[in-house]
């Protein structure tokens, strides 16, 4: 794996640089830079495997002290979770969202610093880290210096960058989580559109994503970008029918759910699989410092614009939903004693107190692992996914004996076709599209896609690639 790029200023002719998701569905960074403004789109972090995951370490991949100011399409760990390290090396500037994410940034910011401190001081007191001392990639200072820079956007949804000679940044709707957004950048009479990460058109809390504007170029994620997602089943008759097996045999259900979102539409399926009888009324904890506050921001009467108004009402009616708020509960739901279902981050089980339940309920065959969303290459949940037999957590194997269920009826990511509409509903077809934040089989066969559906050039840009916007 080369190391990052570390693109100088240019001439005046806009162009954009591809600083992360190239090559991989995670980091998503890209630099839009013109004569008036140096901007970023998403800072994210690298997740999943190792060889990516070591680029979060490296010098940042541009001079911090060099970007303007920062545009974030959504509060996803790998869209805004550099954001602390950039703030660190010298990053100044104003950081736009709009105030969903803005609100879901400052928890998943901080949460993500406390965890990296927590592991840091795990590693050092297990012994098991390969560096001594083994040091966190941020600290909680470092995270609440990011979330200070955080400036939400207006009701009109557009800022300038770098004054009257900079950038224009509009935010558009993207149905993903709550918040997202696409990102229009109009810069030197360029026009470049960011899909961000893309929701489906019938999302179970979340109001449809708007139509996209007008860009000359697009720069489209490809997560789902080789398959369709199956027909929804809203009667959730694979979760139901694993609940119920798991009960009857005297386990628990351990769900690692995104903390965002994820958590409200699982605990929104189980809902209406209690209220029709579908499933037994047994307890449902949500085991997630971070995933009760971004619920607590869900429900905020600042963000009812986005929700689906039905949808809150019926998560108040799971009588039994219960908080696990201290250290303490989260490890006795690791011995829960009758069957009960376990919400947990992270989804990806890389880490949170999700691995804790893990390591702890794996071993016995009567329990029940639940995988709701996209798993990437690396994770824990994609090893799971995959038939793992053993499960290194910790600095320790342990065995997989649980049931292991993947559920297809979560995904809040579009699909091909889903994507390829998106492109479609443009006013004007783009002259180019790049794609980005796929794994690589994904990302090209977007862009097969696209390239017989319109009449424009498509890249699968590699990392640290620069192309011209004008």
């Amino acid at each position: 794996m080369s190391t990052h790029v570390r693109p100088e200023r240019h001439g005046p002719a806009p162009a954009l640089t591809f600083l992360g998701a190239a090559g991989t569905v995670t980091g998503s960074k890209f630099l839009v830079e013109g004569e008036g403004a140096r901007l970023m789109v998403d800072c994210g972090l690298y997740q999943g495997e190792r060889r990516w995951r070591s680029l979060n370490w490296e010098a940042p991949p541009v001079d911090p002290a060099s970007v303007d100011a920062v545009a974030l399409t959504h509060a996803h760990l790998d869209h805004c979770g550099y954001l602390p390290a950039l703030v660190r090396g010298g990053f100044a500037g104003p950081v736009h969202a709009t105030a969903g994410t803005a609100a879901l940034a400052g928890v998943i910011l901080r949460d993500s610093a406390h965890l990296q401190e927590e592991e840091a001081e795990g590693a050092r007191r297990g012994g098991w880290s390969r560096h001594d001392p083994p040091l966190p990639l941020y600290t909680v200072a470092d995270a609440d210096e990011a979330v200070a820079a955080l400036r939400p956007v207006g009701d009109d949804a557009a800022v300038r960058v770098g004054g009257a000679a900079g950038a224009t940044v509009t935010f558009v709707p993207a149905g993903h989580i709550l918040g997202s957004s696409s990102v229009l950048v109009e810069i030197d009479g360029a026009s470049v559109l960011f899909s961000g990460d893309l929701g489906r058109p019938d999302h179970p809390v979340l109001l449809p994503r708007a139509r996209p504007p007008a860009a000359r170029t697009v720069v489209v994620e490809s997560t789902y970008g080789d398959r369709a997602h199956p027909e929804i089943d809203r009667g959730h008759r694979v979760m139901a029918d694993a609940i119920r097996r798991t009960v009857r045999r005297g386990g628990s259900v351990v769900v690692p759910a995104f903390a965002v979102d994820r958590t409200e539409i699982v605990l929104l399926a189980i809902a209406d699989l209690v209220e029709s009888g579908a499933i037994p009324d047994v307890p449902v904890w949500v085991d997630s410092p971070m995933a009760l506050a971004a619920l607590d921001i869900y429900r905020d009467p600042a963000h009812a614009g986005e929700v689906r108004p039905d949808a809150l009402e019926r998560l108040r009616r799971l009588s039994g939903l219960r908080t696990a708020h201290s250290a303490e509960e989260s490890i006795r739901l690791n011995t829960p004693g009758t069957p009960c279902i376990i919400v947990s981050a992270s989804g990806m089980a890389t880490g949170g107190r999700v691995v804790h339940h893990l390591r702890h309920l794996l071993p016995q065959a009567r329990n029940t692992v639940l995988l709701t969303g996209y798993q990437a290459v690396g994770t824990r949940g994609r090893d799971l996914q995959e038939g793992a037999r053993e499960l290194k957590m910790a600095g320790r194997y342990v065995p997989v004996r649980a049931e292991v269920v993947t559920l297809d009826d979560f995904s809040v990511h579009a699909d091909a076709d889903e994507l390829l509409t998106w492109i479609g509903e443009m006013p004007h077809p783009p002259e180019s599209v790049h794609v980005v934040h796929g794994e690589p089989g994904a990302a090209r066969a977007l862009a097969d896609g696209i390239r017989e559906r319109f009449d424009c050039a498509v890249s699968v840009p590699r990392l640290g690639e620069r192309v011209l916007l004008d």
